[in-house]
């Protein structure tokens, strides 16, 4: 048995962050930021100082998952970062643009990104290294943005036995645009399995394409804007894939809907979707073909980048029709917020959310008080009443499902000998819990 503290996103969906010991080794899994009202145990009340951490494991590149990377070399980390290839690429710009929004000085952001840099080294997927006594890793493909990975170690035990562990980090979903399914799981003694979506299943997948353009269609129709907040990394990059699948469909054309404009409000956004161009061999072969084929995946007529503040500010007076894609995707800052208080409490517009929405951000809050009569938020210490549309189109999440959840532990070639869930909130983790227990398997919460 391997020592795990979990420091952050046990009990919760955002802030990841757990540690392991062995043979006098440290490693930690995440060092992500919290959102919400989720929490995160600050690094004074670790059981290790971060100068005693020896290496950082990184599943992926979003922010509830790296966040606190900065603070961590602040308060002494000097060991090695370790991720994939795509996620080392991807790593920089988004600690950057966060750090962005902290109290640090422009000199410290600089000297903290360097540093980040020079520690963090990107490996293969498929493969096994070797770190110190006697303990190893392989990193999957995960299927939740570019770069995600999960990770198996190995641990020495006694009698020259093996002990693995394995943690799943964010799963996506089969048939994710641009990025190839989620890689079949080896056997291990502990999986710790995030659970975000364990007490729900996704819309079809196979439609959601007709279901965002039927949508799009409807919303349109009375000439109001449609605004979909959207991660920088992961989500902008799939709906632009999916908007030029729609607007280059032969029934869309025929159909008389007029060519729509479509706005990238997000300087992130728009840096991260360069990146993701640069990372063609990571690619599945459905873009790779459309690329070969002469149709970029996320650039299409009537687009248009948002970069410079003055052009945002001249695009919020843009009458409609028109869609336009902001951060951040659980509208907890960024430039959707300016878009939302001037267009929640106009009812020709809509607002479609695709990802997760915790509880405690002002997605949540839309999504909750949006449908009755007479809601609303406050957004900027302003009451603002919720008159346009809400949509919530769960076949575009990152997350895998319920079902896709099980499907993947079930694809491994023996049972775990036992899975911790975490990633999820309360009753996401206790349903899983009881399906998990009626498929046979030893969990635990």
């Amino acid at each position: 048995m391997i020592p795990i503290t979990h420091l952050g996103g046990e009990t919760c969906v955002t802030g990841s962050c757990h540690l392991l010991q062995s043979a006098g080794i440290t490693i930690m899994v995440d060092c992500g930021s919290s959102q919400g009202n989720d929490t995160s145990l600050p690094m004074k009340s670790w059981p290790v100082k971060p100068s005693e951490i020896d290496y950082l494991f990184l599943t992926h590149a979003h922010i509830d998952h790296i966040g606190r990377l900065p603070e961590l070399i602040q308060s002494g980390f000097g060991g090695e970062i370790i991720c994939s290839h795509p996620t080392k690429a991807l790593l920089m710009p988004m600690l950057t643009d966060a750090m962005g929004f902290s109290s640090l000085n422009k000199s410290q952001i600089k000297t903290l990104a360097q540093t980040i840099n020079d520690l963090s080294w990107g490996f293969e997927y498929g493969q096994k290294f070797k770190l110190k006594k006697g303990i190893s890793f392989k990193l999957g493909r995960a299927g939740h943005i570019m770069g995600s990975a999960f990770i198996r170690f190995s641990f020495p035990v006694a009698d020259n036995q093996k002990y693995s562990v394995l943690f799943s980090g964010d799963l996506g979903c089969k048939n994710t645009p641009i990025l190839p399914d989620p890689d079949t799981p080896e056997s291990c003694d502990l999986l710790i399995l995030e659970s975000t979506y364990g007490n729900r299943n996704h819309e079809g997948r196979e439609k959601r394409l007709q279901t965002l353009g039927e949508k799009l269609a409807k919303a349109l129709a009375d000439k109001g804007k449609v605004f979909i907040p959207a991660f920088s990394l992961g989500r902008t990059q799939e709906i632009l894939y999916e908007l030029d699948r729609i607007f280059s469909d032969e029934q869309w054309i025929k159909s008389g809907n007029p060519a729509i404009p479509v706005f990238v409000d997000s300087p992130l956004g728009l840096k991260i979707t360069k990146i993701y161009s640069e990372l063609q061999p990571f690619w599945d072969d459905e873009c790779k073909t459309l690329h070969a084929n002469g149709d970029h995946p996320f650039d299409f007529e009537g687009l248009y980048a948002i970069s410079r503040y003055k052009d945002h500010k001249m695009l919020l007076d843009i009458p409609g029709p028109a869609i336009i894609i902001a951060g951040s995707g659980m509208c907890t800052g960024g430039r959707i917020l300016d878009h939302l208080a001037l267009g929640l409490e106009n009812p020709e517009n809509d607002i479609f959310f695709i990802g997760y929405q915790v509880r405690g951000t002002t997605g949540y809050d839309i999504l909750k008080y949006g449908q009755r009569p007479g809601g609303y938020i406050r957004l900027k210490n302003e009451k603002i009443h919720l008159r346009a549309q809400t949509e919530r189109l769960s076949g575009y999440s990152a997350h895998a499902d319920q079902n896709a959840l099980l499907e993947w532990v079930h694809s491994m070639p023996e049972k775990p000998g036992k899975i911790k869930l975490v990633h999820g909130d309360k009753k996401a983790r206790n349903a899983f819990y009881e399906v998990l227990k009626r498929a046979g398997y030893h969990v635990g919460l």
